[in-house]
């Protein structure tokens, strides 16, 4: 069988957890005629995901959201399995999302949100392949979820695990126009620099920060500036 365009030859190995059987068996079955998927299933709990990933490694998760009623309880499950196995990439399957649903999945260690009712299978193989090779799978409302997440607050100050501040103020101005949702060219304009100097920064800001990607970058930023806020609260209670 040809391979859709856009997939590596290489077999990959997915986990499949659902707590709807029917639903999870037409959905392997469905992987495994394509001849590139190892395929394994299980129930959507952290405790099952966690005994099959033990005996069985897999680089994939597909975690149906049939507990979404139970936000608190889906984000446990994706913060537990991505922490134990950090290197398995988590893809949430999802009838239907809302921004909160986008920012707290990714923000937990998904690496893809997926929506089987508007997309086909054949999307569904690339965005495996996708996230196994590293990226993210999001799209453009998803972003723009999460991008507005971080500029709703004050301009980002990025700094290492010591409190020191690793970017220069240009690099600091290219994250938080990038956390406006600017893209490159829009950002080029915005600081009268060539689209490539753009790239290149991100690049050197990417190695600095350890991240490998825009999602990545926004996540980091969000999650730096809820902490410099929670460390504000909390130098006001104690003053």
């Amino acid at each position: 069988m040809s391979l859709p365009p856009g997939l590596s030859p290489e077999t990959i190995s997915v986990l499949v957890a659902d707590s709807n059987q029917t639903q999870s068996q037409l959905l392997s079955s469905a992987l495994r005629r394509q001849g590139m998927f190892k395929v394994t299933r299980c129930r959507a709990e952290l405790s099952e995901c966690m005994s099959v990933l033990e005996a069985d490694p897999a680089d994939v998760i597909l975690l149906a959201d049939g507990v979404s009623h139970e936000r608190q309880q889906l984000y446990e499950l994706v913060r537990g399995t991505h922490s134990a196995h950090p290197n398995t990439a988590i893809v949430l399957l999802l009838d239907s999302y809302d921004r909160e649903l986008v920012v707290n999945a990714l923000r937990a260690g998904a690496r893809g949100l997926f929506c089987l009712a508007s997309l086909p299978f054949k999307s569904l193989c690339r965005c495996v392949s996708s996230v196994h090779q590293g990226q993210f799978w999001t799209n453009t409302e998803q972003m723009r979820f999460l991008v507005d997440a971080l500029s709703v607050g004050p301009a980002v100050h990025l700094v290492n695990s010591r409190g020191e501040v690793v970017l220069s103020p240009r690099e600091e101005q290219t994250v938080n126009l990038v956390a406006e949702g600017l893209n490159n060219r829009e950002i080029a304009g915005e600081l009268s620099i060539k689209e490539g100097t753009v790239k290149k920064s991100l690049l050197r800001i990417y190695d600095k920060l350890g991240v490998s990607n825009r999602v990545e970058l926004v996540l980091y930023a969000l999650s730096h500036r809820e902490e410099c806020a929670s460390e504000a609260k909390e130098e006001m209670v104690t003053s």
